[in-house]
């Protein structure tokens, strides 16, 4: 686990660079508007990079990368021949090296399998599963017109935007309002145009994505260099490789983020206090539309804690309406509690009266009115709740009036993160452990956006998962279902040979994939079951043959990875971060219709896939007895 968590932090860090939404977007240039060369190079471009770095980050940024240009295209009518077409492929070729999926990894150490030796006999099969998938897809699966057009109309992005500089969406609220648009249904032409800007103005840290390239394929060539060593040289643990690549990126992701802090921190407070804004004023034009609807033109509170909402609610509406006017540069308001004044001098005759003072440029008239919230009582007093209300009540910081024009950017910008920052402090209340944990969290995505991002999108469920499935795996050794399953096995073989055991294991692979908890469950299963099965030769006298027992191993690997895009979104943890994904696009891929449109892609793959390991095994492997030492 901890190979492959250092591993996939490397390549998740090389993701949150925006190195793979900008390369997505060079092969969108290259392809130009011809729908069938684009959806070529798209697909021969993620196969490329999921073979070295993995299907993860292929599916964080491809599906959301193609979301967004299916999206944007105006005669594509849905997006399903390109969103399962990189779904596929992404998991086919992630096949080829051991590092690139946990089931590669679980199936490598079960039968002491070299990383060098596993990819050797592994990148055929998978290579030609993949070139000879594409034209069944382009030209049998979504033979559609409207699913992938001749010519593909994409919406022009505004000269503006395209000069605009992109942000870095690891940075929380980095977009602003932008990014609720975005995400909002209902407004679909500004959608559009953002989503447009997302593939045609994508972010990239240079820095980040150059050194992380570098790390990759410096720790991917240790781990083969040692692998092939290790009969002269010895076996060494794979993860004092991978461990230590993956601190040094993080120390890059960590010591690039201290470096530009502030830039970081200033982009998210901007884009915070602009949803803020808009959530204040929307809830304040909800309220007043209701209100007006009630035909109540004021609010009568009767009770203590009704004037207590009643001045929350007063002098919070007239902060939000100083923000605003500092945006416009035009009328400022001063808040005057008098009473509160009054009070502390000992005299609260004149009960509590908020006072409004309008200034304009260039008038000196000044236009004040008193609106009487609580009158005084019968003994000269208020109540102890109100009392108590006015001596800790933290009032926004008045605002002056300035003139725009030699009034500095910043210090507007710092007008309204303290108005802002008073109101916030005002509904926190208490500090508990909760709020304690997100101010944290916040400031850690504020000041660390990459680290951040990485370490949220690391799959740390897969070590509780994993561990639980060898678990309910010993529990079937020991209760004896593991030895039934494998003497099963055992005659299935003797009765079909060679080519009995790699159809039946690819089948079965890909069938348990969906109803053994996941591939990575099937993987731990059949490897126990293929265990026990030697076990049963050697207890019987009867030798393997070598071709059949490599045969069976790598049927296996083949069906784990291809079984992925079988039947369920369960049949792997990518499939139901692929789900996820879509679903806050606005894509709702449902069960039903995964099963449909992957049943014709999984048994062409799993066909040809088997078809050409076949003829592997019978021409590198001979009926020697098999060693497993």
């Amino acid at each position: 686990m901890l190979f492959f968590l250092s591993l996939a932090y490397i390549a998740i860090s090389i993701d949150a660079s925006g190195l793979i939404r900008y390369l997505a977007f060079r092969v969108l240039q290259w392809g130009g508007d011809v729908g069938h060369k684009l959806f070529f190079y798209l697909y021969a471009f993620f196969f490329g990079l999921a073979s070295f770095i993995g299907n993860d980050p292929i599916i964080l940024s491809g599906t959301a990368f193609l979301a967004y240009m299916t999206r944007v295209s105006s005669n594509i009518k849905h997006p399903r021949a390109w969103i399962f077409s990189q779904f596929a492929v992404a998991n086919i070729a992630s096949a080829i090296l051991v590092s690139s999926n946990p089931t590669n990894l679980v199936l490598a150490g079960a039968f002491n399998i070299k990383f060098i030796d596993y990819t050797a006999n592994m990148i055929v099969p998978v290579t030609v599963t993949g070139i000879v998938l594409f034209p069944f897809l382009l030209y049998i699966i979504f033979a559609n017109e409207s699913l992938i057009p001749p010519k593909i109309k994409m919406h022009e992005l505004p000269p503006e935007a395209k000069d605009k500089k992109p942000v870095n969406p690891n940075i929380p609220h980095a977009k602003g309002m932008a990014e609720e648009q975005e995400d909002d249904p209902e407004n679909e032409e500004t959608g559009k145009r953002l989503s447009l800007e997302e593939i045609m103005n994508p972010f990239i840290d240079k820095g980040g994505a150059a050194f992380g390239a570098v790390i990759m394929a410096a720790t991917l060539i240790t781990l083969l260099a040692l692998d092939a060593a290790s009969s002269r040289t010895g076996k060494h643990a794979v993860f004092w490789v991978t461990l230590p690549a993956a601190f040094v990126m993080f120390c890059w992701d960590i010591a690039f983020g201290w470096w530009h802090r502030e830039e970081t921190r200033y982009i998210a407070r901007k884009g915070r206090e602009e949803v803020e804004h808009a959530h204040s004023e929307r809830e304040r034009k909800e309220k007043d539309t209701q209100e007006h609807q009630d035909g109540t033109t004021a609010c009568k509170p009767d009770s203590a804690e009704a004037i207590s909402r009643e001045v929350q609610r007063r002098s919070q509406g007239r902060a939000v309406d100083c923000i605003h006017d500092i945006e416009k540069g035009e009328n400022a308001i001063e808040m005057v509690p008098q009473a509160a004044d009054k009070l502390q001098d000992g005299q609260p005759k004149d009960g509590i009266q908020v006072e409004e003072r309008e200034a304009k440029s260039g008038s000196s008239s000044e236009a004040s009115s008193g609106t009487t919230l609580v009158e005084q009582t019968d003994e000269g007093k208020l109540p102890a709740d109100i009392e108590d209300l006015i001596k800790h009540k933290v009032t926004p910081r008045p605002c002056e009036q300035t003139d725009k024009d030699k009034r500095p950017v910043e210090m507007e910008e710092q007008g309204k993160h303290e108005v802002i920052s008073g109101l916030c402090e005002q509904e926190q209340g208490p500090q508990t452990l909760v709020s304690l944990i997100a101010d944290t969290y916040r400031w850690s995505q504020e000041t660390f956006p990459t680290a951040t991002a990485v370490l949220g999108h690391l799959p740390f469920a897969l070590v509780p998962f994993a561990f639980s499935m060898f678990v309910l795996v010993q529990a079937l050794v020991t209760k004896g279902w593991v030895p039934v399953f494998a003497y099963g096995w055992y005659h299935w073989v003797s009765k079909t040979s060679t080519m009995g055991a790699i159809g039946g294991m690819g089948l079965l692979s890909v069938i348990l994939c969906n109803f053994a908890g996941t591939n990575i469950g099937a993987t731990i299963l059949l490897s126990r079951v293929i265990q026990a099965w030697q076990e049963i030769h050697r207890a019987e006298g009867v030798a393997l043959s070598n071709r059949t027992f490599w045969a069976t191993v790598y049927s296996m690997a083949i069906g784990v990875n291809y079984g992925a895009f079988s039947a369920a979104f369960s049949a792997s943890l990518a499939g139901l971060l692929w789900r996820d994904i879509l679903a806050r696009k606005h894509i709702h891929a449902k069960s039903l219709d995964f099963a449909r449109v992957n049943l014709p892609i999984i048994a062409i793959c799993m066909v040809v896939g088997c078809g050409v390991l076949a003829g592997e095994v019978y021409i590198m492997r001979d009926e020697s007895p098999y060693n497993s030492s």
